[in-house]
Parts: structure tokens; sequence; C-alpha cells
């Protein structure tokens, strides 16, 4: 059969234990056709064959990000991005540039705010007020699940403190009762967010078009979304039927603790939705919030006090709503940070069970008791981690996630050698807008336990670093076995999904500092080109 794409002279690193490298490879139809050496590809030659001269191409299966918000990760990052201000007087500078910007009637946006600033004074709007000339002002934190507003988007929104929500969530106020601009989970933040303009459908297609380039240009060619409703099929339909989808996407269904079980099963319909370049099939859960805003679930309260309560008031629903999408052959993934969170989704999938061929999923596992260090495997549970997370770590332990962890908790964080040598699946992500979704910076980090090109900075953890060969599986065969698609994907093999990253040189042998100044010369998915250097 004549091959769209071919590609030749190349160095491929397949994967594939059986052929583990080639030097050519043939795709037809969005699969591959022929993978090896010339006598290999030259049956699919065609006229209408592509041939692309791969001498300078060091191919990898395509990269995929096993933890990623694509839609919400795109909206939330408009505005001013707050990721390099690292003292109050720095912020208060980037927001008076961002006033004078959009005008003084508008709302001033902002992301990526990181919370040691606020150590000494706490978390409140009226810091930055004069730098936004006292008007309307929603800043985000880099985590996703804290936010704080100006004193006059309080009183616009009409934020009172005596809020109630159906799931943890907190407007946090002061002695006298007084909201202090802090809000901490989705349901506190939508009191402000609902009063934000939107921008048209137009504008919003036409950044995620823009950011899905950035994607394919740092070797993503997939993704398991965390951002899904019933409303995304549709729309990923759409995308794909204009030509304009060029990421693969898994896509969850995310379950809010208000929902009634009722409405859950009413979801049940939209298991096999799928189309060339998406699918669902997985339900998503958060069983608690972060550690640095006290909102993660922990078998012992943190040096505050505080990351006690799970995010599910009752966590009787939680698995209950587990073991419906369960026995009706989802995928479950739940969000856990906390060890207390992990426990208990473990406990939920053990009572729930799971449909043949599937495993159950749970991301992020930041802190993680020994007990249940063994479960993983014997539950046939996939660990979806993040090791970049702890780029927002201080070397000396005065990082709030540190602060409040204290030391000897902050020695078990982030155990992804313990997890694999206890056999379990370990896929790797960057939970995208909380961290940079360049692979590159990821792999540093699983790698080294420290930024990738600054050597001269210290180790966290190190005795849980992975090998270079462990950390390119947490981006392919893994992130295919996490979600069982290891037999037609993660590896370059003949049968398999046509998907494919290609690096200026081999990823294993190169040094994990060098990994950032790696060029990314060419990202094919389902066979089609979607960037070349």
């Amino acid at each position: 059969m004549t091959a769209e794409l071919i590609i030749e002279n190349a160095h491929i690193r397949t994967l594939d234990p059986e052929k583990p490298f080639a030097t050519h490879i043939a795709i037809t139809d969005g699969m591959i056709a022929a993978i090896g050496g010339a006598d290999d590809v030259k049956p699919h030659h065609g006229s209408q064959t592509r041939l692309i001269d791969g001498k300078d191409l060091h191919i990898t299966p395509g990269i995929t990000d096993s933890h990623f918000h694509p839609f919400w990760g795109t909206i939330a990052t408009r505005g001013a991005d707050l990721t390099k201000a690292n003292t109050l007087d720095e912020l208060r500078a980037i927001l008076r540039a961002e006033r004078d910007k959009v005008g003084p009637d508008a709302w001033v946006i902002g992301w990526g705010l990181t919370f040691e600033m606020f150590q000494e004074t706490g978390i409140r709007g009226d810091l930055f007020a004069d730098a936004v000339d006292g008007g309307l002002a929603y800043l985000r934190f880099f985590e996703g699940h804290t936010s704080v507003a100006s004193p006059a988007a309080i009183a616009f929104s009409d934020v009172t403190g005596r809020e109630t929500f159906g799931e943890y969530s907190e407007v946090v106020t002061d002695e006298h009762g007084v909201p202090t601009g802090e809000l901490r989970e989705g349901k506190a933040m939508e009191l402000i967010t609902r009063h934000i303009p939107e921008p048209s459908e137009e504008t919003m297609y036409g950044w995620y078009l823009e950011e899905m380039k950035k994607w394919n240009a740092l070797g993503i060619t997939g993704m398991h979304n965390m951002d899904g409703t019933p409303e995304t099929y549709p729309f990923l339909r759409k995308m794909e039927e204009k030509g304009d989808l060029t990421v693969r996407m898994i896509v969850p269904l995310h379950q809010q603790p208000h929902f009634e079980l009722d409405y859950m099963r009413e979801q049940l319909q939209y298991r096999d939705e799928k189309g060339t370049l998406f699918r669902g099939g997985v339900a998503k859960f958060f069983n608690d919030g972060v550690i640095e805003s006290g909102t993660a679930w922990l078998i012992d309260p943190d040096t505050k006090g505080m990351n006690t309560e799970p995010f599910w008031p009752d966590p009787n629903k939680y698995k209950e709503a587990v073991r419906i999408f369960a026995e009706a052959g989802f995928q479950c993934a739940t969000h856990a940070v906390g060890d207390m969170a992990v426990r208990c989704a473990l406990d939920a999938y053990e009572a729930a069970g799971v449909a043949d061929g599937l495993h159950h999923r749970i991301e992020h596992i930041e802190q993680l008791d020994d007990a249940d260090v063994p479960r993983f495997a014997r539950l046939s549970v996939g660990a979806s981690m993040q090791p970049l997370h702890m780029n927002a770590f201080e070397e000396d332990g005065s990082d709030e996630w540190s602060v409040r962890v204290g030391p000897e908790r902050r020695k078990r964080g982030f155990r992804t050698r313990d997890l694999l040598n206890s056999g379990a699946i370990l896929a790797l992500g960057s939970d995208w807008m909380v961290a940079p979704y360049d692979p590159r910076i990821g792999m540093a980090w699983a790698r080294l336990r420290r930024p990738g090109g600054m050597p001269e900075k210290g180790y966290i953890n190190r005795e849980q670093a992975l090998t270079p060969e462990e950390v390119l599986a947490g981006y392919t065969t893994e992130a295919a076995r996490i979600v069982s698609e290891e037999a037609f994907s993660g590896m370059l093999k003949v049968g398999y999904r046509g998907d494919l990253t290609a690096f200026a040189a081999d990823l294993i042998e190169t040094d994990a500092d060098a990994l950032l100044e790696l060029p990314i010369l060419l990202t094919v998915v389902h066979g089609r080109v979607v960037f070349e250097a």
C-alpha cells in the first residue's frame, strides 16, 4: 500500500523491544505500515508519497503529556503573566503596566501568582489595590486552586464571606468576617469569574489554534485532556472536521460533588464518544485541592493546622460516583495531592472494581503513605505524576509547599522512584497551566530532581530520580499503558499509530542539563506533519 509519508535515513528509537532501532518508517492512513531499513519501506513508495530526509532526525514515539488542561489553560493564561513576580513590589509593577494597557474601567487579569510573597502579610487584595488604581482585578495563583481579587472586585461581585458551597470551597475572611480577597477552590472563585466578560467563541477558537501550534512545536503529539464536559466532544468533532485538531486527546468527563447521581448516570451514554484524534471513556474526580493553599487532604494536618478536609464533603458519595462509572466500563481518574486523598481514591477503586483491560488512575500524588505504595500495582492503578511541580520549591525549604508539609514529609514528596520500583504504571506530564508544558523541562526534572541547566541548584529527594529510559517511557509507552492503548500506541511498530517526535539528538544520550536546549525538528500526528523546523 502506498504511504503518505516516508522518513528515510533517520535515527529512530522505536521503544519496541523486538526492534529497538530503525532508520526508515512509512505511514499510511495514519498508521505505521513499515519500519526498519530502506528495503522495508521500498514497497510503500508512490508518486503521492511525501519523502523526508531524516539524516538529522532523532525520532521517538510521539510525546504524550498525561495531564493537561488545553482549553481551561488557554483561557486562564490570558492577561498579565505574574510568574516572574517574586515580591509584592514586583507584582505591583506588573499590575500597574497591565492597568495602563487595558484602561481604567477594564478588569486587570493576571495568572501564575506564587504564594511566597504573601507569607508575611497573608493573601489580601488590598495589597495591590493601588497598583490597579482601586479598580477591578482578579489574579490566579499558579496552581489553579487559589485566586485573589481586589477590594473593588469583591464589592462589584457582591461577595460577602457568608457563602456556602456544595463542595470544599472557601471565601477567606479576616477576624471581622470581611473577605480578604483570597478565594480557595472553584466555587468560591466562580463568585468573581462569572462577572468577568468572556471573549467571543470565535476569539477563543483562535486562541486554541494558536496554542495548539505551540504544543506541536514542542513535540507534543497527544495529551490526556482534563478539561472535559459533554460539550467538549462536539466541539472537538467540529475542530477535526475543519482540519484544525492537531493533537490527539483523551477527554474525561469532570464530575463534581454537587452533581446528582442521576445526572452522572445520564453521562454514561458518552462512554464511547470518539473521533479520529479524540475519545472519551474516562470520568474525572477531585479528592482534594493543593497543599500550598491548605486545601489538600493529608492524613495528618500540615504545620498550620490545615490540609485536613476532602473536596467532596461526603467521601462516600465520591465512592458511589466512582462505582457508577466503573461498573459502566469507564476508567476513573482522581486528582489526589495529599496522602489521605490518595488513600481514599485507592479505597474507592478497590471497592468499585474495574472493567477488563482498564486501569483506574490517580493524578499528582504529591504525598503518599508507605502503606499505600504497593496498592497501585496490586490494584493495577496507574500513577500520573508531574515532578516538575517541584519547580516552585526552594532549596532551603522556605517555599509554601515545604513549609506546610514540614521537613520529614518533604522527604516523601513526589515518590516517582518508589512507585516505579513497586511495579506501578507511571505516566508523566505537566498539568499545564500549573507548570510549563515544554516536555523537555518535565523530562529534566524527572531525571534530575532539580531544574535542568542549573547544576548550582540543590536536589530535591534525588533518590526518587528516574533514568533517561524511564522518563522517555513516561511520556510514551507508559502514557499509552495508563489508558490501555499499549497495543497500538506508545511505540513505533507496524500497526501502531503514526505519531512521532523528532529531536536534533538522541533523548536518551543527551545530558539532562542539555535537554532544554535540544531542538525539536519534526512533529507528526496520525501521519500528518504538524510541525517542521
